[in-house]
């Protein structure tokens, strides 16, 4: 048991809103609730600094894959983005200038980690566990908030031997910046998003290469480029025509679910272009054999490159599709019974998008936690709101992930409605839950929609939960996420007052 902030206010929490996580949606709804007058919050940060996965994943050569003017606050704008896509380093200075600029970095818990909660039925509260240097403590919030992110986790391979390589291994996410690359015979296993940005990053610096490919991806060009610093000045002097080019961005991103959800067979037109991508930049026949798909473009994550073939054309990198037999001390070794000696093992196998740890930790009525209640696939209300789990609000929940688009914009709407449910809550002892019926029915017309879009057409991907039921996107434009979460009304939700007697102290 650890200690208690408040070991006898029984019914009075330490603290209004809880919050876990300090990324995009962490300091949005944190900067809302203060511009609402709630001061009484506090933010659970297991880093050393705000940024969530722009703070984390500092691998070589990470960026964004969507346009700067749309991947940020729409309330607050930042004139002087470099490039069109945001790189890392500045995506994580931006969110750390938005926490410093609203003074909120004295409401974060720097190092601590978020153990887990419980909610109390009787006092309608939280009971979170956290954990410092070791140092276990608890505190109590009437709402909690997880803004943890949906690809937080770092995600291993399960594969025979691999407890025992003798050389270093990491995380993309978890990048050891004092190791030297320079000479050595490295291996990265997954060509994922992280993979492809990294890869070229490297092959020219170590001695050896080896890629290892269990599907491959399609890959289309990165039109990017650096604003010049007219560009740079114009949105700063103009502001109506900064938010017309951001609007243009937005427009023409929504555009694509006419192929994702919409008509999936207009897919095929567009595949046409990543083709293309592959028959101009790589030549050798088997290189282009085992970076072709077979599936169609859009049924996985699509992703933007300029320099991943070139990268796999070098002479130091092998790109390895036979599947992995099982890892030695020193070496890889294939099914087809190549053996492949390695210094340094990269692992760039993504994240848990779906069963995501923290939800064995997170526990509503009856004790029942997210993890069983999600058992056979992830499911809230519009990706924030779970039956079962009064007073729990998530960011970046189920079905809310966007394949054509920025999440920032998602992330804003979900912030709205979270700040409209807060302020019925607001330093009162009551349980807002949503509704059974209303989640069931969401959700049962949400997975019908997902049935007939591009990630059903066969293909295996992050997006899917073990079960086969599509958790990760949300399958329709963004706009109308927003109209649905402006919709959300009284009656789709209980709010329970708590009986005068369960106050006492």
């Amino acid at each position: 048991m650890g200690i208690s902030e408040n070991p006898s206010g029984v019914g009075r929490p330490d603290y209004e809103v809880a919050i876990v996580g300090t990324g995009f949606g962490g300091l949005c709804i944190a900067l809302k609730l203060r511009e609402d007058g709630e001061q009484n919050f506090v933010l659970i940060e297991r880093g050393d600094s705000v940024g969530g996965t722009w703070r984390d994943n500092s691998y070589p050569g990470a960026a964004c894959d969507v346009p700067s003017h749309l991947y940020s606050f729409s309330f607050a704008p930042k004139t002087d983005w470099s490039r069109k896509y945001p790189v890392q380093p500045e995506l994580h200075a931006y969110l750390r200038d938005i926490a410093e600029r609203h003074e909120l970095l004295p409401k974060v818990r720097f190092s601590t980690t978020f153990e887990g909660a419980d909610y109390d039925e009787v006092h309608q509260l939280w009971h979170i566990r956290i954990s410092r240097q070791g140092v276990v403590s608890q505190l109590s919030a009437r709402s909690l908030v997880l803004a943890n992110g949906g690809l937080a986790e770092p995600k291993l391979p399960e594969i025979a031997g691999i407890e025992r390589f003798a050389g270093k291994t990491f995380h993309s996410s978890r990048w050891d910046h004092d190791y030297e690359l320079a000479g050595k015979r490295v291996a990265v296993i997954g060509t994922g998003a992280s993979a492809i940005q990294f890869v070229p990053e490297i092959a020219p610096k170590v001695a050896r290469l080896d890629v290892y490919q269990r599907t491959p991806n399609w890959i289309i060009p990165r039109p990017d480029r650096a604003y010049s610093q007219a560009e740079k000045s114009r949105f700063a002097r103009w502001p109506l025509w900064r938010k017309l080019y951001r609007a243009m961005i937005y427009w023409g991103h929504e555009a694509r679910v006419f192929g994702f959800v919409v008509q999936p067979a207009f897919m095929k037109l567009f595949q046409k272009v990543a083709e293309f991508h592959i028959n101009r930049q790589v030549v050798d026949p088997t290189l282009k054999r085992k970076v072709t798909p077979g599936y169609l473009i859009g049924c996985k994550r699509i992703l933007i490159s300029n320099d991943w073939y070139p990268a796999l054309g070098r002479r130091n990198v092998d790109l390895v599709d036979a599947p992995i037999a099982e890892i030695r001390e020193h070496s890889i070794v294939t099914a087809d019974g190549q053996e492949r000696e390695v210094d340094c093992l990269i692992f760039g196998t993504g994240f848990y998008a779906t069963d995501n740890p923290i939800g064995a930790v997170v526990r509503g009525r009856g004790g029942r936690s997210l993890a069983q209640e999600w058992s056979g696939g992830e499911e809230a209300y519009l990706g924030t709101l779970v039956k079962g789990f009064p007073n729990l609000f998530l960011i970046v929940g189920p079905n809310t992930g966007v394949g054509h688009t920025s999440m920032v914009y998602i992330i804003e709407s979900q912030v709205s409605l979270i700040r409209r449910l807060l302020a019925k809550l607001r330093g009162k002892a009551q349980a807002l839950e949503i509704k059974a019926a209303v989640q069931d029915g969401f959700n049962h017309a949400l997975q019908q929609r997902l049935e007939t879009s591009a990630w059903s057409t066969g293909c295996n991907s992050w997006y899917k939960h073990r079960s086969g039921k599509i958790t990760a996107l949300w399958p329709g434009f963004t706009f109308s996420f927003r109209r649905q979460i402006e919709a959300v009304g009284d009656g789709d939700y209980t709010l329970q007052t708590a009986p005068t007697k369960s106050l006492a102290n």
